[in-house]
């Protein structure tokens, strides 16, 4: 059995070392997690929950973990974090440009007819 876990994961690293109470209880959480996702049926999801709390090292503990899927070990940046009303892959609503948009264009038109009319007189000259 291939493991997607990364090489330096605990679980692998040091598969000799005793389970953790508190270990135990955040992978029964997600075994927990994972079955009412319905990413368990009910006989992955009994067995599981015997090997966690029959397990007494790390590495009699990897089929699980990889039943449940690793914990994540990040968080989202908030510069990502969507605010957008939309769901992902939904299209937004197109709009014009606002106010600000419109000032930008009427000062940027403006400035290139001053210069264009600068360089005719400076042609005819």
């Amino acid at each position: 059995m291939s493991s997607n876990l990364p090489v330096p994961y605990r679980y692998r690293s040091e598969p000799d070392k005793p389970v953790p109470d508190q270990e135990r209880e955040d992978l029964t959480a997600r075994v927990n997690a994972a079955y009412t996702d319905g990413r368990l049926d009910d006989d992955a999801y009994h067995a599981a929950l015997d090997r966690v709390f029959s397990a007494r090292t790390l590495g009699e503990l990897v089929p699980v973990v990889e039943a449940v899927g690793a914990v994540p070990t990040y968080h989202e940046p908030a510069i990502v974090a969507s605010t957008a009303p939309n769901k992902p892959g939904e299209l937004a609503e197109i709009t014009g440009p606002g106010r600000a948009g419109l000032l930008v264009l009427a000062i940027g038109g403006g400035a290139l007819l001053v210069l264009i009319v600068l360089l005719v007189l400076l042609i005819a000259l």
